[in-house]
């Protein structure tokens, strides 16, 4: 947000913790009284604020993430996770030792998830896959007390896909001596020993491009998704415990997935 407010020479404004439509309210009042005219949601749970605002505010465009509704003034922005997912668990399908290997989300709707079990038995139809999740995308100690209960029933390859509790999670299985999949950013410096990749989301690369469409006047309200070959999804440095031939045949696949649109498994 700070590069986007430097490149445009606008000021950019923040408000954190906003738990309330109340809250909302009041945080875009405050922002149109300074000029605002693009306002950004950092999570999907401002598509339901946002649609409710936008007849009230026609000279603001609404941007937010990971959400199903869209107004002529509010645009979501979508991340496809599935294929992601899918390249993680190619992974950690082949890296794991115990057979045993888990899944701790934010939600249970994440397409992360089912990317991740299919890519698991695309290369390893004898790992068990363990899941569970928050319903939080904030609730460290809760994270941690699943990634626990994993460990203990014998898993040896961990993804944490909740980025506020992903770099706990992964600085226990450091501890632990076990691996796990970076979730957002590249994690790698997070637990070196640990993290065998990451699955990236360029969420701020993302936010610079919808506000060059909106200063060239071109951002619709409407809902646009992106994958790998967009250039704002894409796998992190890979820890050199992955054997090269795996690197290289996950690397190949997600090349043949840019240019086709298929995974692996549907050839």
């Amino acid at each position: 947000m700070e590069e986007i407010g430097e490149k445009y020479d606008v000021d950019v404004y923040y408000k954190e913790n906003i738990q309330t439509m109340h809250d909302m309210q009041e945080a875009v009042d405050q922002f149109v009284q300074d000029g605002v005219n693009l306002i950004y949601g950092h999570s999907n749970i401002y598509g339901e604020y946002f649609m409710s605002l936008a007849e009230s505010y026609p000279d603001v465009h609404f941007v937010y993430v990971n959400g199903g509704e869209s107004e002529e003034n509010v645009t979501s922005l979508n991340f496809n996770g599935h294929a992601m997912g899918f390249f993680a668990g190619m992974v950690a399908g082949n890296m794991t030792e115990s057979q045993q290997i888990g899944i701790i989300a934010a939600n249970a709707w994440q397409p992360e998830i089912e990317g991740f079990f299919e890519g698991v038995n695309y290369v390893n139809n004898e790992a068990e896959i363990k899941f569970n999740y928050t319903n939080d995308w904030n609730n460290v100690e809760l994270a941690l007390k699943n990634y626990n209960a994993m460990q203990q029933e014998g898993a040896d390859v961990v993804y944490p896909i909740g980025d506020a509790f992903s770099e706990a999670v992964l600085k226990e299985a450091e501890e632990d001596n076990l691996y796990g999949i970076g979730y957002m950013m590249d994690q790698m410096e997070v637990a070196p020993d640990a993290v065998l990749t990451s699955t990236i989301q360029h969420v701020g690369e993302l936010y610079q491009a919808a506000a060059d469409e909106f200063n060239q006047q071109e951002l619709e309200g409407k809902i646009y998704t992106y994958d790998f070959k967009d250039g704002f999804i894409s796998l992190g440095e890979f820890q050199s415990a992955v054997p090269d031939e795996v690197r290289l045949q996950v690397e190949e696949d997600i090349e043949a997935y840019i240019e086709t649109g298929l995974l692996p498994n549907e050839y």
